[in-house]
């Protein structure tokens, strides 16, 4: 969009939010960029430009504005609406890929030459993978600085910064602060004291977002000892490359509030882009509803709850296995069964502030499970062991960063493994905006009282109107029936 001169003004004159990470404007006088709803007066158009990314504008010699602050906009929906390699490169460096394994690590798992990588992200987003990798490092040491007490040396290696000088240099060039100016300037502003191994963050969202159908499916499907919801927050344990932590994530009217507790702050980066990928926050849900409201039978449905976003998970491979765990069965028979391989499998951990008591087993924790041992029918015993085994030898990979297609054509090939279950992972694992689950029971029911077709052929058809977005059409089409999974808990 950054290309569009005429229709990028127009944003930044409206000071319209819904653009916001889809570009940013780069003020010439004054060498500030800024997101398109900054609150200040707009500056001339003749000096404005405009970039594709941060890390483009900060290569260029911007600073970030101090009013909007730029570096917390949401991210790009196109990341989320692409699986080609620059998209899949994006999802991997906002997970901090680069940080852990350099470009090379970058390249490897996307099965490109580094230098190929490079090409593609200078093109597309006018900075390569190192430049984009700064930016975000930037970004995670502001929240360190502002948000915990952690000495500055701590702050620079958690942010990923290779040495203290570097930590300082990026910091004042990207927000004109020295650290230290940063967390004065945090210090004056009216917060509540910090708590000791808590950071507190906002993560922001284009508007209109439905919390209904996003906390209510997780709350409902929550597994005990791993997911809770308490206090109007959804609470869980995540399982991270340094260690592990816990987050509560509560819904505000233009933020979603995030307590994270971590065992290693290095893990910050990776812990927030889960946050934002489970919860969807980085989609656009006004063109995801304007093309869903154009067909008359789900106008309603749109109109009635705009904004409803696609619940998603933290780790693929824990959401696959609970998927197989969930075929042909009620939610709470699901979370019974997970409830027991978290109990026998899981690593324990300790929650002051909750209930939570585990982590969901990794594939190599559950690779030595006794079948037997299992409340489960002896055809989905094997579907599960088939899973866990092709999840532990590398075989199948259910990261953010996967080719959707070639991930379909090798779960269908899996014992047990149908349409309905490939398509809820695509959906919710791996992200895949269009997956569609025209064989699922609510779905069938939803299109039975709306007079949609009601066979899985008839109703794909009908669907194609609904593309990219039917994994959307899927959540409105899931509130014609009075499930819990539609409903914020009491």
């Amino acid at each position: 969009m950054y290309t569009d001169t005429e229709r990028c003004v127009r944003a930044v004159q409206s000071k319209d939010a819904r653009f916001d990470g889809w570009f940013f404007t780069a003020v010439l006088t004054t060498r500030i960029y800024c997101r398109p709803s900054c609150p200040v007066v707009p500056p001339k158009v003749e000096n404005m430009t405009f970039y594709p990314s941060a890390a483009a504008c900060q290569q260029a010699g911007f600073r970030a504005c101090k009013r909007c602050r730029p570096d917390t906009s949401p991210g790009s929906p196109e990341w989320n609406a692409r699986a080609d390699s620059v998209a899949r490169a994006m999802r991997l460096i906002g997970d901090g890929v680069v940080d852990r394994e350099g470009v090379p690590g970058l390249a490897a798992r996307l099965g490109y030459s580094a230098r190929q990588i490079e090409r593609q992200l200078l093109a597309e987003l006018g900075a390569g993978p190192l430049a984009l990798a700064r930016a975000q490092r930037a970004q995670t040491a502001r929240l360190l600085i502002e948000t915990t007490e952690l000495p500055m040396a701590d702050v620079a290696f958690a942010a990923g910064f290779s040495s203290i000088r570097t930590f300082n240099d990026t910091v004042r060039e990207v927000f004109a602060l020295a650290p230290s100016e940063l967390r004065t300037r945090a210090a004056r502003s009216a917060k509540p004291p910090a708590t000791p191994g808590v950071i507190t963050l906002r993560l922001p969202y284009r508007a209109p977002l439905n919390p209904s159908n996003l906390f209510g499916h997780l709350a409902a499907t929550a597994v005990p000892g791993v997911e809770e919801w308490r206090d109007g927050a959804y609470r869980r344990t995540l399982t991270l490359p340094y260690g592990h932590g816990i987050v509560a994530l509560t819904p505000r009217p233009d933020h979603i509030a995030c307590r994270l507790s971590l065992t290693d702050p290095r893990d910050l980066t990776l812990a927030i882009s889960r946050c934002r990928w489970l919860l969807d926050l980085d989609a656009d849900p006004v063109a995801v509803d304007d093309q869903l409201r154009a067909d008359p039978l789900l106008a309603p449905l749109v109109d009635k709850a705009p904004g409803r976003r696609v619940p998603r998970t933290v780790d693929g491979a824990e959401f696959a296995v609970r998927a197989v765990l969930g075929q042909q069965v009620s939610t709470a028979a699901a979370r019974t069964h997970a409830a027991r391989l978290v109990t026998a499998h899981g690593v324990p951990v300790d929650d002051p502030e909750g209930g939570l008591t585990h982590l969901f087993p990794t594939p190599e924790a559950l690779a030595g499970l006794d079948p037997e041992q299992l409340a489960l029918p002896r055809s989905r015993r094997t579907t599960l062991t088939t899973l866990v085994g092709a999840l532990t030898d590398g075989s199948l990979q259910l990261g953010t960063d996967t080719d959707w297609e070639r991930t379909r054509a090798e779960l269908i090939t899996l014992p047990g493994f149908g349409p309905w279950t490939v398509e809820v992972i695509a959906m919710r694992a791996l992200g895949d905006p269009d997956a569609f689950l025209p064989t699922d029971l609510g779905i069938r029911r939803a299109a039975e009282q709306l007079g949609l077709p009601s066979t899985p052929a008839a109703l794909t058809a009908r669907a194609a109107a609904w593309r990219p977005w039917r994994a959307y059409a899927v959540q409105y089409l899931w509130t014609v029936d009075d499930h819990p999974i539609n409903h914020l808990p009491a």
